[in-house]
């Protein structure tokens, strides 16, 4: 692996449950302190601070070792900062300035800062009011405890306990997109947003009270108003990615990293106000008949020409049009691998280099699938699922995408109704958080003249079938479409669903590549029977395409492929349809 991927200091971690009985924090920061408006904290004894004599250009990071922190690397060199990886407590007592991008469950974390000495360390840093910015679960941690897989004991800096956002409110958990911040006074280092939106990819969250009331920057409402943002003198910390938030994010990570300079330019001014409709550009890569690495898109899944060459169908480079799509507003990028490479060792598979090279220069997240299972490798190296997904975190990718594996899993679970915990499902979603965890559906319509022919979920659908049939269930394939398999669409996504999975990406084969519009039948059946965020995919041909299934349906999400790949439909005329229709976006 090359310098940026060197696995972190801190890569070994477990998810034992903690007590409750004490916190890193807890013999250094007292309630009375904290309620001052000004942080004077009084050193302990045990851990000493001194002055680093490090460059202005120099950020500390402070990586434990699980999920996507390429893209935090990424965006602090793309804005002209070199980086120094935290080794031990010293390094963080000693750095100018900090940034924890926590990344995935809450007990690991903890277990691996108390482990390390590096929660005391990290303790005394913020009491002596030192530059600090907590990114998503670096948020988090700062609370006195967390809900998740516990209770869980936090670092104790800010009263409160993070909690489970509640279903019940008619939201759809985790919360994954665009949302709108409720931006206080002196917040600082969001001077820039402009009142534009933000990622956000959490189940949990913290909410204000008085307690923690003098911490607050920011809000956001998502079926309730919770904490997107703290600030204390130089201590920050935000709920959302900054370096997946686009330009808007990154003017957050410039203004932490240097406040004292003025703004580039006076920020864009948007509308945003809720959680919004999510385009997203997809990109099916694999080899073609030369060898070459190239994005390609199916006609009902078949990828090849239609002429005498029978080639694969070449649409450009992965890594340019990811780019290109970045630029042209593309809420997320999602790549799905259709070629196995089993063949290469974990670290070389051409994928890998894909995610690499996109996040250099995307600020926007990026889903990657297709071959996240166990594998064995040309020489006899056997890899778990749970090594392909830290490599593709560690290699660029926020999400991953679950195919074939999760349709294996959910006929287990639906047979026995155990979860076992050894699917890559669930293993995965266990480590990582299962707003990590996409699940990709693949099914192919099958007409019926009754609901009680087969033992599925059938609906009546809009056009009846060939011979008249006015229901259908939705069958799911695997091995890209080629084998059906006897699981619905219906039933898979309730098993996945359980077994962890935090969004569904809805495919409809009979409609890949078609241009006739999203299966709203299909979309509306899946969005309306689980609780987590659902991506509809596959048939659109236009921007009215994206407003309908918006309109008719609880998706969250609209994915294409072809349309943009041609230039057929140039995203930010999909996007502005939308706003011309009054559905939110970002833009």
């Amino acid at each position: 692996m090359d310098a940026t991927t060197a696995a972190a200091p801190f890569s070994s971690f477990t998810t034992s449950r903690q007590n409750l009985s004490s916190s890193p924090c807890s013999s250094l920061l007292s309630r009375k302190k904290l309620g001052s408006t000004n942080l004077k904290f009084k050193s302990p004894r045990s851990l000493s601070v001194r002055a680093s004599s490090s460059s202005d250009s120099v950020v500390t990071l402070l990586d434990y070792g699980a999920g996507n922190v390429r893209s935090i690397r990424n965006a602090l060199r793309h804005l002209g900062f070199s980086i120094k990886d935290v080794q031990k407590p010293g390094d963080i007592l000693n750095a100018d300035r900090l940034i924890f991008p926590g990344v995935g469950a809450f007990a690991p974390a903890m277990d691996v800062l108390n482990k390390t000495g590096m929660g005391e360390a990290l303790c005394t840093y913020i009491e002596n009011d030192r530059p600090f910015l907590g990114i998503c679960l670096g948020l988090q941690l700062l609370f006195d405890s967390s809900e998740e897989n516990g209770p869980v004991k936090g670092l104790g800096v800010i009263p409160g306990t993070v909690g489970r956002f509640h279903s019940s409110a008619g939201i759809r958990v985790p919360h994954i997109g665009w949302n709108a911040l409720q931006v206080g006074n002196d917040s600082e280092i969001l001077d820039d947003v402009g009142n534009r939106h933000v990622y956000f990819v959490h189940s949990y969250r913290a909410i204000p009270s008085n307690e923690n009331k003098d911490w607050i920057s920011s809000t956001c409402h998502y079926g309730e108003s919770f904490i997107s943002s703290i600030r204390r003198g130089n201590v920050h910390a935000v709920q959302f990615h900054p370096e997946k938030s686009g330009e808007v994010g990154l003017s957050v990570l410039r203004r932490f990293l240097d406040p004292k300079s003025p703004s580039k330019q006076k920020p864009m001014e948007g509308k945003a106000s809720k959680l919004a409709k999510r385009v997203i550009a997809c990109l099916d890569v694999r080899t073609n008949d030369k060898g070459d690495l190239v994005v390609t898109k199916g006609d009902q899944y078949d990828v090849r020409e239609q002429s005498n060459e029978n080639e694969v169908r070449n649409l450009g480079k992965p890594v340019d049009l990811a780019g290109q799509y970045y630029k042209d507003g593309a809420d997320e990028i999602s790549f799905l691998n259709i070629t196995g490479f089993r063949d290469f060792p974990l670290g070389d598979l051409p994928m890998i280099q894909v995610l690499r090279y996109t996040s250099e220069n995307v600020f926007v997240p990026l889903t990657v699938g297709g071959g996240i299972r166990d594998f064995t490798d040309a020489t006899g190296r056997y890899y778990s699922s749970l090594e392909v997904a830290a490599e593709y975190f560690r290699s660029g990718a926020d999400k991953i995408s679950i195919g074939s594996d999760a349709v294996y899993a959910a006929e287990e679970f639906i047979k026995s109704g155990v979860k076992t915990g050894k699917s890559s499902l669930e293993q995965i979603s266990r480590v990582y958080g299962n707003q990590a965890v996409v699940v990709s559906i693949d099914p192919r319509r099958v007409y019926v003249n009754h609901p009680e022919d087969v033992p599925y979920k059938v609906i009546r659908v809009t056009n009846p079938g060939p011979n008249g049939e006015e229901y259908a269930w939705y069958q799911c394939t695997v091995s890209g479409g080629r084998e059906g398999r006897p699981i619905g669409a219906y039933e898979l996504a309730k098993a996945v669903e359980k077994l962890g999975a935090g969004e569904i990406l809805l495919n409809c084969i009979d409609c890949d590549g078609q241009g006739k519009g999203f299966d709203t039948d299909l979309v509306k059946l899946i969005s309306d029977s689980v609780g987590i965020p659902v991506i509809a995919s596959s048939g659109a041909g236009t921007p009215e395409h994206f407003s309908e299934v918006f309109e008719t349906t609880n998706a969250s999400a609209a994915l294409a492929a072809g349309i943009f790949h041609r230039k057929e439909v140039p995203i930010q005329s999909v996007k502005e349809h939308l706003l011309e229709k009054s559905i939110e976006v970002r833009m």
